[in-house]
This record gives structure tokens, sequence and C-alpha cells, in this order.
């Protein structure tokens, strides 16, 4: 038996608090690359054992630095001075039974990948420099993965929770939005590196964008606060269209700008991301694994992204905590706002959590004794399933950023 715990909330669900924000660091950001980055490693290399070695093998690649290169944004061009360092992280194996794994060859080979796929103007063999400290794993973590029944490689705790508010969707869509193909092919100069804040006020929405602006399109200060109020208009224009319940969307881009001060006054960069020349990015200090950073919910520091999918619980109850919110408040009536909390104990296996816990928050009238039992079910449920929802994330089923 399970040990699954449920209670009902005695407070406001998160949409109708007076104050709510919401962050979503686009896929340009220095973090976001760096998760992107990583998780995509660790799909390939969970590929690699299983053609080399019929099995997915010990690996956390959950480290990764993204040093800041060095440009010069000029109106009209400017130029890469110093190139951007991504240097990989942690552990993985590299041999076993006698045979071997390019571990460095597939970092790198996904990352370049990676950035042709999604960063329009970085070349990956000119503007970055690629470091590889993946080392082996421990031996006690590694013999995890031989032993007949896999066990949790740490103890640890992953919540989730449903639905999202109107500024979580609204702050992710704006992202989305801008970086999607057909905007970018309508705004070339809108760069990749996109950050939208929002901040509600009772029925009021204030999205706080920083768009970076690629150089070589741009050749005049007033050229420039002319595209970028027809993408602030364009975005306004985006965000009412989507809203479902707000009186008033307010849209705001890049408020550090400064008319008249020139090239200082303007958010240009060379390559479309900050981190060609301002800002270093992380693995873990970006997005959560359901796509936003929501200020007024639960949280785990855990870093998901470049986790192996079959032991390591800080990335697998994170995202199966949300996917059991997700079910609970689609098949269970009754339920305004579900939080889920697993948590791990080492060594012991993933489907037998120390803890399952739903908080939900309840529609008037509804008793927790009226739907107890179904939610149970769907936890037994999702639990029972664990190893198949493990392989979809081997395969990277799921976005973790």
């Amino acid at each position: 038996m399970r040990n699954i715990l449920l209670e009902s909330l005695q407070q406001l669900p998160v949409e109708e608090q007076l104050v709510e924000l919401v962050e979503r660091k686009g896929v340009g950001h220095p973090d976001s690359i760096c998760d992107a980055i990583m998780e995509a490693i660790s799909v390939e290399l969970c590929r690699a054992y299983l053609n080399t070695f019929g099995s997915v093998r010990h690996h956390n690649i959950d480290k990764a630095l993204l040093v800041a290169g060095r440009t010069s944004p000029r109106l009209g061009g400017g130029t890469v001075d110093e190139p951007m360092r991504l240097i990989f992280g942690d552990r993985a194996i590299y041999e076993f039974r006698g045979k071997h794994i390019p571990v460095g060859e597939i970092a790198e080979a996904t990352a370049k990948a990676w950035i042709r796929g999604h960063l329009r103007f970085v070349n990956p063999d000119q503007h970055m420099i690629f470091q590889n400290e993946i080392k082996p794993g421990s031996p006690e973590l590694t013999d995890i993965f031989d032993r007949e029944e896999i066990g949790a490689n740490d103890t640890s705790a992953g919540v989730g929770y449903a639905p999202l508010t109107e500024t979580e969707r609204l702050v992710l869509a704006a992202e989305r939005y801008l970086n999607s193909t057909s905007f970018k092919a309508a705004y070339p100069s809108a760069g990749e590196d996109v950050k939208v804040m929002g901040y509600r006020h009772g029925r009021e929405l204030v999205l706080t964008v920083a768009l970076a602006f690629v150089d070589r399109f741009i050749h005049s200060e007033k050229e420039y606060f002319e595209r970028k109020a027809a993408i602030r208009e364009e975005l306004q224009a985006f965000v009412e269209r989507e809203q479902r319940s707000l009186d008033r969307i307010t849209v705001d881009i890049n408020t550090l700008d400064a008319p008249g001060r020139g090239e200082g006054g303007m958010y240009l960069t060379v390559l479309g991301t900050s981190a060609e020349g301002a800002d270093c990015g992380q693995v873990g200090r970006g997005n959560k694994v359901n796509g936003v950073i929501s200020f007024n919910r639960p949280m785990s520091t855990e870093a998901a992204a470049g986790k192996n999918p079959v032991s390591h619980v800080g990335k697998i109850y994170n995202l199966l905590s949300h996917k059991i919110a997700d079910e609970v408040y689609r098949t269970v009536p009754g339920i305004r706002e579900v939080y889920i909390w697993l948590c791990s104990q080492i060594g012991v296996p993933i489907d037998r959590p120390l803890i399952a816990s739903a908080h939900l928050n309840l529609l008037p009238g509804v008793a927790l004794e009226d739907i107890q039992g179904q939610v149970i079910e769907v936890v037994e449920r999702e639990l029972a399933d664990i190893y198949n929802f493990t392989d979809r994330l081997a395969r990277g089923e799921f976005s973790v950023w």
C-alpha cells in the first residue's frame, strides 16, 4: 500500500489572491539555454546507452555554466569580440562492460545542434567554446543501475499543481508568441532572448518584457523605437485576444531604454542573446518544469534539466507531480486547485514514495470525503505507471523548462 494522504486547503486560490507574480525566461535567455542543452544531452546519452548497453546508465549532467562572451553592438551590425564558453558539468558513465560511450563528443555535438536549431544568429563553431567537465560517477550511485530493482538516487521532494492561472498562462503564451517562427518572420529584429514578468493586481495585469534586438536590422535610433512600438502593439493585441477574465492588460517593453542616448539607450545585441556579452547562464536558475516561475506557488529548488530520467527523483517527481495534479484537476469534479507533493527515500523504488500528498482547494459545498476515493485512485494509477513515464522522459517527450 502506498502512503497517500489528502488535505483540504483553507485558502484563497492563487487566481483570486490580490497580487500574483509570474516570470518566464525565453529560449534565448542564458539560463534557458543551459537548461535546454543539458536536457538535450541527457536525452542523447539515454539513446546511446540504450543502443550500446540495452539500458539507461547512470548520469546526472545537471550542472552547466554559460560564460558570457564580449560583443560590440552597433546600429546596422556590431562585432563579436570574444566567444561565449559553455561548460558541461557533473557525472556520466563513459565505460560499461568493456564498451565505451564518447560522452564529451555527444555533449558537444548535441549542444551545437541545439544552438543551430534555436538561436538564429549564433554560430556554435565561431561564437562558442565548449568545455567538457563531465566526470565518471561515484561507485554507489552507479551501482543503483545494476540492482534488480532500481531505487531513487536521492532523498528529495517534488511538487506540482493545477490548473495554471490566467497570469501563468498569458506569461507563457506571450514568450512563446514572441519566439514563434511566424513572429520572427514578421519581426526578424526581435532576438530569442525574451523575458516576461507578469504582475497581476486584482483583475489588471502588467507584462514587463525584456526583448533583445538584433542590431543588424536596426539602422537608427528612430527605427529602433518605431520597431519596439510596433512589437508592443502586436503583443498587446495578442494577449488581449488570449485573455479570458482580466479587465485590463498593459504591456511594457525594454523599460531601461532612454531615447536620445544613442546605442547606450537601446537594448541591442549582435546575436540576439544577452549571453553574448552581458549575462552568464546556469542550469536551474530558469523556469520550473511547467515553464514558468510562479512566486505565489510552492516550488522545488531542484534543477530537473540534465538529471537522469530513471532514478533521479529531483527530475522524475517534479514532472510527475505536475502530471498527477493536472490529471486530478481534469478528472475529479469539485476541485478549484490541486497541489501534489511527492517525497522519496534514497534506494527505495521510485513507484513507492515515502509520501504522496494531495492538497485540495475545493468548490463550496464539496467535502473532502466526497472526492477522496477518486483522487487516491488517480495518484495510485499514476505511480503504478511511473516506469512508462520515465521511459517517456528518457525519450525527451516532456519539456523541463
